[in-house]
């Protein structure tokens, strides 16, 4: 039997495309929300209160919408949420990790960069998936202040975004680093400049996502093969949410606009 509930999908904004792009090309017949929280971008300037109160608000609302699972499409609120939003909310919850592990296995160097955005690079979780997956590596954490905007903005190519990524990256490419962790969901819109400028290999969480959240609902029983729709909301600006996404996604996006309950 089909469990045609949706699978809500979240971020602070665009960046969770990434992910829910993954999802759709693994998982086409399923169902799908997505809310880009655009009023509250960036999520990796906010404290952790404000974002447990703010991602709260948003899981209260899949919960209105009968969803069957949620996936935190952000690594910072992953970080600083999730345990939070577990003990609050009564759905499954699939959060995004750094590929640190992966990462690690992969490096032939022993050195590695992680991108991702300051609150990310500070938290302890990410430290513990460090000390955890690779305690015998060197890694290169750097926090990027304002690359989550440009990519927010729909801004990939541009001057501004060119001389954050040279900034960002130079002391990974002087560390010796063969791999590069993309830690913030934003940034797998950037691959292809990433590998430019560096010629070093990125990973992201993206395909391990989607392939934890079809394992978690075939362990549900409620996969879905008759489905297909998605629908897209934003706290911010509904036009331009939906003219960005398009750009990003290659296709006609339209999206609502919602209004949390905080």
């Amino acid at each position: 039997m089909n469990d045609t509930r949706p699978i809500g999908v979240f971020d602070s904004g665009i960046g969770g495309l990434s992910v829910l792009k993954e999802l759709v090309s693994l998982m086409p017949k399923e169902n799908y929300i997505f809310v880009a929280d655009q009023l509250n971008v960036p999520y990796g300037e906010k404290t952790k209160k404000e974002l447990q109160k703010i991602t709260l608000a948003i899981c209260n609302f899949f919960v209105s919408q009968n969803t069957k699972l949620i996936v935190i499409a952000c690594n910072t609120a992953t970080c600083y949420a999730l345990e939070y939003l577990r003990s609050k909310i009564n759905i499954p919850i699939v959060c995004t990790v750094p590929a640190i592990k992966p990462a690690a296995q992969k490096s032939k160097s022993g050195v590695m960069g992680v991108l991702s955005t300051p609150a990310t690079s500070k938290s302890l979780y990410l430290k513990n998936l460090i000390k955890l997956h690779a305690s015998n590596i060197k890694v290169v954490n750097i926090g990027c202040f304002n690359l989550e905007n440009t990519v927010e903005k729909g801004d990939l190519n541009s001057p501004k975004v060119k001389k954050l990524l040279n900034k960002y990256i130079r002391p990974i490419k002087k560390s010796g680093a063969d791999v590069i962790v993309l830690g913030c969901t934003h940034y797998p819109f950037l691959k292809n400049q990433i590998q430019n400028i560096t010629g070093i290999s990125t990973i992201d969480s993206g395909k391990a996502i989607a392939e934890h959240t079809k394992k978690t609902l075939q362990r549900m029983s409620a996969s879905n093969k008759s489905g297909g729709e998605i629908h897209f909301y934003t706290t911010g600006k509904a036009r331009f949410f939906s003219k960005v996404a398009s750009l990003l996604l290659k296709k006609t996006i339209s999206a609502q606009k919602l209004i949390l309950k905080i």
